[in-house]
Order: C-alpha cells, then sequence, then structure tokens
C-alpha cells in the first residue's frame, strides 16, 4: 500500500481486488479532481494525485486508461509517473496520446521507449511538436517506412549529420522521403546534393515544383555542381570566349546554322558546342558531356531538332572525329542515312529530355 492509498478507506482494497470497472470508475472520479483546476495545483498536491493514479490506472479498463491519457496528454503540469507509465503501455491507443504531444515527457524517456517499444509507439512520436536529435537519431535507426516518412516531415524535428545521410541513404528507394527531405528548411547543401545524386530524375522534377524559390536556386546549383564533378578526369575546356563570341553574333543576329557550319568546318569545338548550346537551349557542360561522348548520335539528333542541313551535320561529325582522324566514306555515309531516317518528334523527345535535366 502507497500512503496516498492508505489516506482514502477501502481505496486499496479497490486497487487490489476490485473489478476493472469499479477501478476506472475511481480513477476518473480522482481525475476530475484534478482537472478541475489543474494550474493551482502545488506540487506536493500533484505528487499525491500521481501515487493515487499510479495505482489505480493500470487496472482500469481500457476505454477509461484512453480516456484519462488524452485528457492528461494536453496538461503541462500532468503526473510525471502517470504519464511515463502510460506512455509504456503495448496499447498504442493508451500510450498514443502522450507520446504525440506531452511535455511531461522528457528526451530520456522518449529515447527509452523508442528503443524498447514497436513501430506503433515510433510513429506516434514522429508527430510531436519538437524532435531534439538524441530522439531522431533512434527513430531513424529503427523506424519503418512509415516513421521515417512521418519524422522527415516534421518541421520541428532536428537531425544529426550521421541521421541526415542515412535518410538519404534511405530514399534512394523512396520517392515520398525523397520529396519529404528536399522541403526541409534545415538541409544542408551538401546533403541536397547527396539527395539528388542518388535521386530519379522524375523525382528531381517533382522536388523542383513544390519547393520554395529558394530552394529551387539551389536544387539547380546543386545539380550543376553533380553534372561537374561527373564530367571526365583531366582538364576541362574553358567556353567563356567561345561564349562571348556566341553572345556577340546573337546581339548582332548573325548567329544561325550558318555561323555554326563556319565554327564546325574549322575545327574550333568550343565555338561550337556554345553554338549549339545557344540555338537548342541546352546548357554548355550537358552538351560538352554528350557531343564528346562515344558515338555521334547526339549530333544527328539535334541537327533533326535544329533542322540544320546535312552539310553542317557532316561537319559537326568531322568535328567529332577530331582534325587526326578520317572516317571511312561509308561511315559518313551510314551517318547520313540514320540522320535521314530519324524522325523529328523522336529527336524532340530526347531533346526535351535533356533539357529537363538542367531544370532541377
Amino acid at each position: 500500500m502507497t500512503v496516498a492509498t492508505s489516506l482514502i478507506p477501502g481505496l486499496d482494497d479497490i486497487v487490489k481486488r476490485g473489478d476493472p470497472r469499479r477501478r476506472g470508475e475511481i480513477a476518473r472520479a480522482i481525475a476530475d479532481l484534478y482537472f478541475q483546476d489543474p494550474a493551482r495545483l502545488r506540487p506536493e498536491l500533484i505528487d499525491l494525485f500521481d501515487n493515487l493514479l499510479i495505482d489505480l490506472v493500470p487496472h482500469a479498463e481500457l476505454a477509461s486508461r484512453v480516456d484519462l491519457a488524452e485528457r492528461f496528454s494536453r496538461l503541462n503540469n500532468a503526473p510525471r509517473h502517470l504519464v511515463n507509465q502510460l506512455a509504456r503501455e503495448n496499447e498504442i491507443m493508451v500510450a498514443g496520446p502522450v507520446l504525440r504531444r506531452s511535455p511531461v515527457l522528457d528526451d530520456a524517456a522518449l529515447v527509452e521507449i523508442a528503443r524498447l517499444k514497436g513501430q506503433g509507439h515510433l510513429l506516434a512520436m514522429t508527430e510531436r511538436p519538437v524532435l531534439p536529435a538524441i530522439v531522431t537519431d533512434v527513430l531513424v535507426e529503427r523506424g519503418d517506412r512509415d516513421v521515417v516518412r512521418r519524422a522527415a516531415g516534421n518541421a520541428g524535428a532536428v537531425f544529426s549529420p550521421a541521421s541526415y545521410s542515412e535518410l538519404i541513404k534511405r530514399s534512394a528507394q523512396d520517392g515520398v522521403l525523397t520529396l519529404k527531405i528536399g522541403q526541409r528548411p534545415d538541409l544542408s547543401g551538401e546533403h541536397l546534393k547527396e539527395l539528388l545524386n542518388g535521386t530519379l530524375d522524375v523525382i528531381r522534377r517533382r522536388l523542383s515544383s513544390v519547393v520554395n524559390p529558394v530552394r529551387q536556386v539551389e536544387i539547380k546549383r546543386a545539380m550543376a555542381a553533380i553534372e561537374e564533378a561527373a564530367l571526365p578526369p583531366g582538364p576541362r575546356r574553358d567556353f567563356s570566349a567561345a561564349q562571348r563570341t556566341v553572345l556577340t553574333l546573337h546581339r548582332e543576329g548573325h548567329l544561325g546554322e550558318s555561323a555554326l557550319l563556319g565554327f564546325a568546318k574549322a575545327h574550333k569545338y568550343e565555338e561550337s558546342i556554345a553554338s549549339l548550346s545557344a540555338m537548342a537551349g541546352i546548357r554548355i557542360p550537358i552538351l560538352d558531356r554528350l557531343i564528346a561522348g562515344d558515338r555521334y548520335d547526339p549530333i544527328l539528333i539535334l541537327g533533326r531538332v535544329l533542322n540544320l542541313g546535312w552539310p553542317t551535320v557532316r561537319a559537326l561529325i568531322l568535328l567529332w572525329y577530331g582534325a587526326n582522324r578520317t572516317p571511312a566514306d561509308a561511315d559518313i555515309e551510314a551517318a547520313r542515312m540514320n540522320f535521314t531516317r530519324l524522325m523529328p518528334t523522336t529527336a524532340e523527345r530526347v531533346v526535351n529530355f535533356w533539357r529537363n535535366r538542367q531544370t532541377i
């Protein structure tokens, strides 16, 4: 018998041998006294109520325990031991309300419960208005898909660098999680690059459409850095002078197929790429990587979309071969036939794909 139960005649007998309904009635009656004016209760009275209720509530009916959990979860001065007892119940209908919102639960209790209980308890915790890193570390470590999604979408959650990396690793197979992480305002630039690097293009486009303008700019910068890092090793081409030349031609109204043909015939690679970039609306790093690849197919595709004549396309193919390589006549004829057969709609779909990659 506790000191509290000894103060009320017959209460100890109800606690030990009373039926659940009777215990629930007594628990509700005592709780009603508590709720009459909880803000004015002194600490010693709160402790008295605490000692009374922790003996009664565990033996009460489920409905009574659920009701008390809901009511006490909203109080800043709820009985501490009772709240901790309710939070540790296996029945999630009882534990859920206090795990979701009770300010009485401290971080140490949340961490302990998160390590010991099941996914339902972890999921309830993800709804708390504030989740410190010490708690989210456990949620990310032990949580299933729904838990990590909900935690990532909680604006009041804080994640350690290690937990962020683990979330990003899991997002590679989870587009919903990717979108939630990408919208977090505390996501660092490095973590944003890490997130985008392992994400499908369709998810990148979706992410770019739902974030705010500032994050859209950050995504574009991160994608540019990713593309730059993906370029093959070795000396990088400098397109700055070629871009100035092409910009001047554009301002003077002279940028077109004729200028492009001249650059290609003169084996001016940078000027040719800069011209194609301006004419097709595709960033230079993307075009450079495509055209410097193992096949000249991108030249055929661009030629069809830009409605270039075969002489210009042929000059670009010879540029692709390089000044020290001479293709066989049969190879050039095969390229001409492939260019002739290429459907404009097919070429347009491919170029649109390239353009979409640079908008995210």
